[in-house]
């Protein structure tokens, strides 16, 4: 067994990567590697910064934090809590070449966490808000050659208001966690021509053997031809998605497999015969040059089909490339202890997939949070299936007045992962439970619903996870039921085919006969050996030793991969996240037990692979 750490105490907690890395030198990584352009200025670092309690711009600041960790994480160095009646203030300068003002001049946020306005040189450049997703600046008019100064003014209402905020919340506890405020994504500048590319659409047609793109121009001239050249990824094309600064792969030609020139807003084809699937244990990538007069950008796109399928008993599930496949599940908060949102470092990525891949998981669910996208490139370049879901928790579903913000920072979110093919479905919202005793309004989930399903024809979409169903391509139930017999009895019905397994929440939602199904939720199995934090908590009774433990595990994944019906599962959760200590990991990342133990049970055959 391993030490237990301090895990649990935010500011104590430390992770393997941020008791070596500078905070104010990390995250110079290229922040969207599924479009690389080579003209690429970081702005992460060192920002002035200052708390007040209106909204006139500050006469002094306080003093600096590292961009793009929020005030309230550890590695920030501020310790300092935003209310949601104050604004928080950021300021830095940047300076432009006579060649680079030639340019379009584009200012990049990956996340603003809740709501900001930005002046450049004192004069208003653009407003957004909601928390989780990037927005883009045109800034080219209101920038000099020379010195620019660049300032943010941030205001975060967290769970007092109806805007999305995920786990958050100002008075923590249980299964809510600290909340943070302001930029937790990269900042940056891109230099564009005029027009350029500004949006890529890949959709894989697994079954016709091609593939069918969409280029969207931006700039304020039309833009002329686009030539896309395709070929297979190589290891100087991953290492230009990091570093734009290194010679393009693109400039050779060997190993083209397709060439196509076409206008921007028409979709043109992109013949793939005899193409290489991509699937998590061989994720295979294609790496598509685009060209539009003066402007090229780099781009990635993948063979995968996910669907919904009928098989001879009558019950549909979801297939992989046109073959059953089960999804072992885990899910994952998104939390780090010196980081909040925001994780210490792009190694940590990597280090929490590969993770959850050597525990025998080949899915996750980032719980009601949207990761930077970063975080689905690796994905997508390790071999890991993900759920696209929205930071909806808390949301007030028995009103109208919500949407207008949640319906296009929905839309947003599929836009942007849409090439990903890692993400394997969507799911926008999270346990519908009932608002201050007020019913969900049934019509704007089925509404959501088919928004989603417009947008993105080629994955499945839950209306909402675990309840309350309306209309939906899946139908899972989250169920922490910690007696391995008694969760076992609750799906055997279902399994053996004689009956509907007993749904708990029957009178407000209906199982249709034949409907996809599993257990998005399940374990969440408290384990905090040697804990005296009396405010921890996890599901159910805490097992008494490591065995136990073991058996418990085991006992309620086994009555699932025994199921021929049920297409996946996912555990929660992957670490513990402050006071909530039902993690595999505990929160700084050590793992609690041997990880082999629960690969040996997660890897074995599925009955409905049989």
């Amino acid at each position: 067994m391993s030490k237990k750490k301090d895990n649990g105490v935010p500011g104590l907690c430390r992770t393997r990567w941020s008791r070596s890395i500078n905070p104010a030198d990390t995250w110079k990584e290229y922040p969207r590697p599924a479009m690389v352009r080579a003209s690429y200025i970081n702005l992460n670092g060192m920002w002035d910064y200052c708390f007040t309690p209106s909204p006139n711009i500050p006469a002094r600041f306080e003093g600096q934090l590292p961009v793009p960790f929020s005030p309230e994480a550890p590695l920030s160095g501020v310790g300092r809590r935003l209310s949601p009646d104050e604004f928080l203030w950021y300021r830095r300068s940047f300076t432009l070449r006579k060649q680079q003002k030639d340019q379009r001049v584009l200012l990049h946020f990956g996340a603003v966490d809740q709501e900001c306005d930005v002046f450049v040189n004192g004069k208003p450049a653009g407003e957004h808000t909601g928390g989780y997703l990037p927005f883009t600046l045109d800034i080219t008019d209101i920038t000099e050659e020379a010195s620019n100064e660049l300032l943010v003014r941030v205001r975060d209402y967290s769970d007092t208001s109806c805007y999305s905020r995920g786990k958050q919340k100002l008075d923590k506890g249980g299964m809510f966690y600290t909340a943070q405020s302001g930029i937790w994504q990269t900042v940056w500048l891109e230099l564009v021509p005029d027009p350029y590319i500004s949006a890529v659409h890949f959709t894989p047609d697994y079954d016709g053997s091609c593939c069918r793109v969409r280029i969207t121009a931006g700039g304020r001239r039309k833009g002329g031809p686009i030539r896309c050249t395709v070929r297979p990824e190589t290891e100087e094309d991953r290492q230009y998605r990091d570093d734009p600064a290194r010679p393009a792969a693109g400039k050779q030609s060997s190993g083209t497999v397709c060439v196509r020139t076409f206008s921007p807003d028409r979709e043109a084809v992109l013949p793939l015969p005899g193409f290489h699937a991509w699937t998590p244990e061989d994720p295979f990538l294609y790496h598509a040059t685009l060209e539009m007069e003066d402007d090229r950008v780099e781009c990635y796109f993948a063979m995968r089909k996910c669907d919904i399928q009928t098989g001879s008993d009558g019950l549909r599930r979801i297939f992989l490339n046109n073959s059953p496949y089960m999804q072992t599940g885990v899910l994952d908060q998104g939390y780090w202890p010196d980081g909040l949102y925001t994780a210490p470092c792009d190694e940590a990525f990597i280090y929490d997939i590969r993770a959850m891949k050597d525990l025998g998981f080949n899915m996750l669910r980032k719980h009601i949070k949207i990761e930077p996208q970063r975080w689905y490139y690796h994905c997508d370049r390790l071999g890991y299936l993900a759920w696209g879901e929205m930071a909806n928790w808390g949301f007030d579903h028995s009103s109208y007045s919500g949407y207008e913000a949640f319906i296009p920072e929905w839309i947003q979110s599929i836009e942007r992962d849409f090439n990903h093919p890692a993400i394997v479905g969507w799911c926008p919202f999270n346990e519908t439970w009932d608002f201050e005793g007020r019913r969900q309004i049934d019509s704007l989930l089925a509404l959501t619903w088919k928004i989603t399903k417009q947008y993105d024809t080629t994955r499945p979409c839950i209306d909402t996870s675990g309840n309350y169903h309306v209309v939906t391509d899946i139908f899972d139930v989250h169920d922490y039921e910690q007696d391995p017999e008694a969760f076992a009895a609750t799906y055997e019905p279902f399994k053996n085919g004689t009956g509907v397994f007993h749904d708990r929440l029957g009178d407000r939602q209906q199982y249709k006969e034949g409907q996809a199904m599993f257990v998005s939720e399940y374990g969440g199995i408290k384990w905090a050996p040697g804990s005296t934090d009396e405010k921890a908590w996890g599901y159910g009774n805490g097992p008494r030793t490591e065995e136990e433990y073991i058996s418990r595990y085991k006992g309620l994944t086994d009555a699932l991969l025994d199921n021929p019906r049920m297409f996946g599962f996912c555990y929660t959760q992957l670490t513990d996240v402050e006071q909530e200590q039902n993690g595999i990991y505990y929160y700084d990342r050590t793992p609690k037990i041997d990880v082999n133990i629960f690969k040996e049970i997660n890897s074995r055959k599925a009955a409905i692979e049989d």
